[in-house]
């Protein structure tokens, strides 16, 4: 395997990477992920990394050419990623149907917002890839599965004895395939488990989500993080949530259950967000000398071709003027879009402008300092863990507030509909903050990946921009078709619909709810602060650990996760986490330094697999359900079952949730 590796890695190597056909093929897989994460993110407020499976899908169709390689493939992951990482845009977009400042999803802003945010998502990355990626010992689990994923099929194709590692992705994503298609299709199978329980006069509760995926995840995210993410749910579940509901008093219509979830959803999550800005910031001084150390070597080789700088191949990005001619681009379609949406307003020329300036300003400056924030999220947690809603949240915080100034400035608030033009304008320069943050997130995922497996940086950073434009054509279609089949919780296109059947869109209506706050100074800044004063303690805790100890830290971006995420959804994380390092250590006692090294693979491989077919069959239900819903009929089309059966689907799924786990373990050991 070694030797193909170095093969694929050669300067001079001349194979077919960046083609027409990889792009087509990215083109399509790009629409598919763009769509079915919009329709995930809209249900559940949670979206999928699509790089994994773009990827198995490339070498399925690409092996029908006969000069296909590793490269081409990944490529084609690549383009597909970005798009499907770009309809993050949806957690604080659908807050203007919200507010009824728009009607439906208005194409062309929603398309710009979405294509010129997620582009300089790509050009801010461009100057962290050596200090984040070559220089750097971050885990990037997703980007890691998809390199071993390439790797393995490259090398079955060229030698059948290399079989194993492909087997190992396969029996991983049968796993996960048919436990998620049992759960999340038919309804057999229940997705998690969550145990209230009493704590004096409050409550809290104990959850565990069944999710096989995050299983993987949390093995290949490493025991730092996982447990670091266990002291973030223990601060939210065993401390505020039990302290908040035992020394308040229980409001008037509400079960003491529902007034757990209520402080959590209000105020438990605020503080989360406020301990992740902390650790954001954290990260951006940190990473700061390394930062300006690549911005001045790109700069120092602008007018000096690659090959008088004699170097490698796999170490060159694009030209400081292709940036340049990008950015320029970018922020023109974002003048220009940002224009077309106060126009309306009929202000001032001069107040009409200076919206648009600073509205533009304000997301491309925060835009370029949350860029490295993101992608150091990525290579901590992955890009499904990342929480990039809680940029989101931080970003709509700087927006209402700089809106706030202007707006009171310019006597906005005087005018009819004032509060609400506020909210909308806020909300419109969030959007691009978060396309910014998501491709930001994604981009280095997938330059791990290519440097992993012999890509060049450059042709890569193209793709990126490709799927970037590719996936925006899709997001305002999918969400108008959304919107006009389910509607939105406070926002229904038809009175006769059934608001039981709305999308939730929760980091939306959470975004709304705190510019709404804002601009009507009811926002709870209690805990913001509270959360700001926790982030800086983490950093401390962190700090102290790594100098005093071997190998002991506490992530505080991990923290302020395991604070601000739903606890179903890090529980499994956890526990992949965990159990892989107690493994490890059997392998490492009972048959050595090789032995250990040959379970890493084979649950490296595994775990990918896992991620693989959890994603194949969501992404498979997501097209089926929202064919059935366009065309009149149920939303979980294949269920088998009803609500009656939800007690015994909980038993059944932890039941298959603890045998997967028991499989996992045998793959690690190598006794299967």
């Amino acid at each position: 395997m070694e030797n193909n590796e170095n093969e694929f890695m050669q300067h001079n190597l001349r194979l077919p990477e960046l083609t027409l056909r990889g792009m087509l093929l990215g083109a399509i897989l790009t629409v598919i992920f763009t769509a079915s994460n919009v329709y995930l993110g809209l249900k559940v407020g949670l979206t999928f990394s699509s790089a994994i499976p773009a990827a198995v899908i490339s070498m399925a169709v690409l092996k029908m050419a006969r000069d296909a390689n590793i490269l081409e493939n990944n490529m084609v992951q690549t383009q597909a990623s970005a798009a499907g990482t770009l309809s993050a845009i949806i957690f604080v977009i659908p807050g203007m149907l919200m507010i009824g400042y728009w009607q439906d999803f208005e194409f062309w802003q929603t398309l710009l917002v979405s294509a010129c945010g997620g582009c300089l998502g790509v050009l801010f990355t461009i100057p962290l890839r050596r200090a984040m990626v070559v220089n750097s010992s971050l885990v990037y689990p997703e980007g890691v599965a998809a390199a071993e994923i390439l790797k393995v099929g490259s090398n079955t194709e060229k030698n059948s004895s290399q079989g194993s590692g492909l087997r190992e992705i396969t029996f991983g994503g049968i796993v996960a395939g048919i436990l998620a298609l049992f759960s999340n299709g038919f309804h057999m199978l229940s997705d998690g488990l969550s145990l209230w329980f009493h704590v004096g006069r409050g409550m809290t509760q104990f959850p565990i989500g069944y999710s096989t995926a995050l299983v993987g995840a949390g093995y290949l995210v490493g025991i730092a993080a996982g447990l670091a993410m266990l002291v973030g749910i223990l601060i939210a579940w065993a401390g505020f949530v039990p302290y908040y509901t035992i020394t308040e008093a229980l409001p008037d219509g509400m079960t003491m259950q529902q007034f757990a979830g209520f402080i959590y959803q209000e105020r438990v999550r605020l503080i989360g967000a406020g301990a992740m800005g902390v650790a954001a910031l954290w990260t951006l001084i940190t990473l700061a000398r390394p930062v300006i150390d690549g911005m001045k070597e790109s700069i120092a080789s602008v007018n000096i071709s690659s090959d008088k700088q004699g170097r490698h191949r796999m170490d060159i990005d694009m030209s400081i003027k292709s940036i340049g001619l990008v950015f320029a681009m970018t922020v023109a379609g974002l003048l220009f879009i940002f224009y077309a949406f106060v126009s309306p307003e009929k202000l001032p020329l001069a107040q009409t402008l200076t919206f648009t300036l600073v509205g533009v300003g304000v997301a491309v400056l925060m835009g370029f300092f949350v860029a490295a924030a993101c992608a150091y999220m990525a290579g901590l947690v992955g890009t499904s863990s990342s929480p990039i809603s809680g940029i989101g949240i931080l970003g709509i915080i700087v927006s209402s507030l700089v809106m706030y100034f202007l707006c009171s400035s310019f006597g906005i608030f005087d005018l009819p509909g004032g509060e609400k033009f506020a909210t909308a304008t806020a909300i419109f320069t969030t959007s691009i903050i978060l396309a910014i943050a998501c491709i930001s997130n994604d981009n280095m995922q997938d330059l791990k990946t290519g440097y992993l497996v012999g890509a060049t940086p450059w042709r890569q950073q193209v793709a990126l921009l490709l799927g970037c434009l590719v996936g925006a054509l899709v997001i305002a279609p999918v969400l108008n078709l959304l919107y006009e089949a389910y509607g939105f919780h406070g926002a229904m296109p038809r009175p006769d619909m059934d608001p039981d059947q709305a999308l939730a869109a929760p980091q939306a209506a959470l975004m709304t709810t705190i510019a709404q706050g804002i601009f009507s100074s009811q926002l709870a800044w209690d805990y913001i602060f509270l959360g700001m004063g926790l982030g800086v303690l983490l950093v401390i805790i962190d700090q102290l650990l790594k100098r005093n100890t071997r190998s002991l830290c506490l992530p505080p971006l991990a923290v302020g996760m395991g604070i601000y995420l739903p606890p179903s959804i890090q529980t499994p994380l956890v526990i992949g986490a965990i159990m892989g390092y107690f493994l490890n250590k059997v392998l490492k006692k009972t048959k050595g330094t090789e032995g250990l090294n040959g379970g890493v693979r084979r649950g490296t491989l595994f775990a990918s697999g896992l991620i693989v077919g959890e994603s194949l069959v969501g992404v498979t239900l997501a097209g089926l359900i929202v064919i059935s819903v366009s065309s009149g009929g149920s939303n979980t089309p294949m269920a088998l079952f009803g609500s009656d059966f939800a007690d015994t689907a909980e038993i059944l799924g932890l039941v298959m949730f603890l045998i997967s786990l028991v499989i996992f373990g045998k793959v690690i050991l190598g006794s299967r």
